[in-house]
């Protein structure tokens, strides 16, 4: 038999947690690994706790979920993130989706459906549940937009850093910076450089900061 899926819940809502917990604790298959109530101690927790999944609430203190998220991901990028929210208008679920979440799910959906969210991401694919997808529509002209943390990367390249300066500068490998700057520049259709540091000064981005972002 093969090991359970490990879950780590991390909600501001003890109540709604621990309702999930007790959910999940009703499968062989998956063992809770803890219940967290903020984005920061998911982040400072998440090595110990070794989590297969990650049940992330969006709108929580200290750091969000979408922050959360990025970061989370930028340290173990295998780790699956599912985020369950409250919120069904496409631009929450359009956000957590470029923030490298790898489903969403409404608080509010029957039970199942969540255990069926987790093996759906546990086999390495995408799952809206049905009114995230739903309110979802395709959009053909729109670009993708950047997350906060790719604007930061955005600014720093631009400025000329290198991708080495870049991940000094945040803490971060060199090749995270590798992956975020292909990521901007597939998002912005830009393949050089130079484009990126012309679409920051039409955009305004150089006009800021990094603590901007």
């Amino acid at each position: 038999m093969s090991a359970p899926v490990k879950v780590l819940i991390v909600d501001d809502h003890p109540m709604v947690a621990e309702g999930i917990q007790s959910i999940l604790e009703t499968y062989d298959d998956i063992a809770v690994v803890g219940t967290l109530g903020n984005g920061q101690d998911a982040v400072d927790q998440v090595d110990a706790l070794d989590p297969d999944v990650i049940l992330m609430d969006l709108n929580m203190p200290r750091l969000g979920g979408l922050s959360a998220t990025e970061i989370l991901l930028e340290k173990r990028p295998d780790t699956r993130i599912l985020v369950l929210s409250m919120h069904d208008s496409p631009e929450y679920i359009s956000s957590a989706l470029s923030h490298g979440a790898m489903g969403y799910v409404l608080k509010d959906v029957p039970t199942d459906e969540i255990k069926q969210a987790i093996d759906t991401v546990m086999r390495g694919e995408r799952y809206l549940c049905t009114g995230a997808e739903g309110s979802l529509k395709p959009k053909t002209d729109a670009r993708e937009a950047l997350t906060g943390r790719e604007q930061t990367i955005l600014l720093q390249l631009a400025q000329g850093k290198s991708n080495k300066d870049v991940a000094e500068g945040l803490n971060i490998s060199v090749r995270t910076v590798e992956t975020h700057r292909k990521n901007i520049k597939r998002k912005l259709g830009i393949s050089s450089t130079a484009g990126l540091t012309r679409y920051a000064m039409e955009h305004g981005v150089l006009q800021g900061t990094g603590s901007a972002f």
